[in-house]
C-alpha cells in the first residue's frame, strides 16, 4: 500500500483529501465502521484493486469483521465480481491471515448446514427469471438457481444482511446499475435500512468514483420511492 509519504511526493492535494473528507467519511453515523469496511472491501475486490487490499483487509479485522466474513465475501464476490477477481483477494488475504496468525479453525468450512430457505420467495424468483431467460441461456438459469439461490445465498458465516450489503456495494462500484434493484430490495429485506443504503452510496463515491454512485442514485432513488412506507 502507498504510504502517506509516497502519496505527498506525487499528489500532495491528495493527501490533504485522505487526512480530510476521507478520514471524515469513516465516522459519519450512518453506517458503523464495521459495516465501512465490508463495504471498502466489496468494493476493491469487485474492481480488482489489490494495492490498498493488505491495508482495508487488516483494517477490517480491527473493526470487528470476522476472518470468515472476509472468506465469505471473497467467494460471493467470485460470482458477482468474477473468479479472477476472487483469485486476486485470496492471495492477499492468505497474506494478511498467515501475519495475524489466522488458522483454518478461524475459516467457515467449505459445505456447512446452510440457512433455511424462503420457498416462498425463491419460487417466486425462479418462475421469474425461467420465463424470462430459460430460453436464451438455461445454464445460468439452472445456475443461478442451484449454485447462487440454493447454496451461496445459504451460507450461514456472512449474515443475510451482510451478503445483502457485499452485493449491493459490488454492483455500485462496478457500475452494473441494471441489477441494484433486485439486490437492493432484498437488501432491504434482510435488514439494511435507506438511511444506511443512502450511506452506502455515499461511501461508494469516494472508493469506486463520483460517476459510479451518480448512477446509481436514480435507481436507489426509484427503489425507495416504490417500497410501502
Amino acid at each position: 500500500m502507498q504510504t502517506g509519504n509516497d502519496t505527498k511526493m506525487v499528489a500532495p492535494a491528495l493527501e490533504k483529501y485522505a487526512q480530510g473528507p476521507i478520514a471524515e467519511l469513516w465516522k459519519r453515523p450512518g453506517l458503523t465502521p464495521r459495516d465501512r469496511s465490508i463495504v471498502t472491501i466489496a468494493a476493491l475486490i469487485a474492481r480488482n484493486q489489490t494495492i490498498e487490499m493488505p491495508y482495508y483487509f487488516n483494517l477490517a479485522l480491527d473493526n470487528g469483521v470476522k476472518p470468515r466474513e472476509i472468506s465469505e465475501i471473497i467467494t460471493h464476490l467470485a460470482f458477482y465480481s468474477g473468479w479472477e477477481n476472487a483469485a486476486s483477494a485470496v492471495a492477499v488475504a492468505k497474506d494478511v491471515f498467515a501475519n495475524r496468525k489466522i488458522g483454518a479453525d478461524q475459516l467457515p468450512p467449505a459445505s456447512p448446514s446452510l440457512l433455511p430457505i424462503d420457498k416462498d420467495a425463491e419460487a417466486k424468483r425462479a418462475a421469474t427469471v425461467e420465463e424470462q431467460f430459460g430460453n436464451v441461456a438455461p445454464g445460468i438459469v439452472q445456475y443461478t438457481t442451484d449454485v447462487l439461490f440454493h447454496d451461496l445465498w445459504l451460507r450461514p458465516d456472512l449474515a443475510p444482511r451482510d451478503r445483502s450489503l457485499v452485493t449491493v456495494s459490488a454492483l455500485i462500484a462496478s457500475g452494473q446499475v441494471a441489477q441494484i434493484p433486485y439486490h437492493l430490495n432484498r437488501a432491504m429485506d434482510n435488514g439494511l435500512t435507506q438511511e444506511q443504503a443512502g450511506e452506502v452510496v455515499t461511501h461508494l463515491a469516494f472508493y469506486a468514483g463520483w460517476p459510479n454512485a451518480f448512477s446509481a442514485l436514480p435507481v436507489v432513488k426509484e427503489v425507495f420511492q416504490k417500497r410501502p412506507r
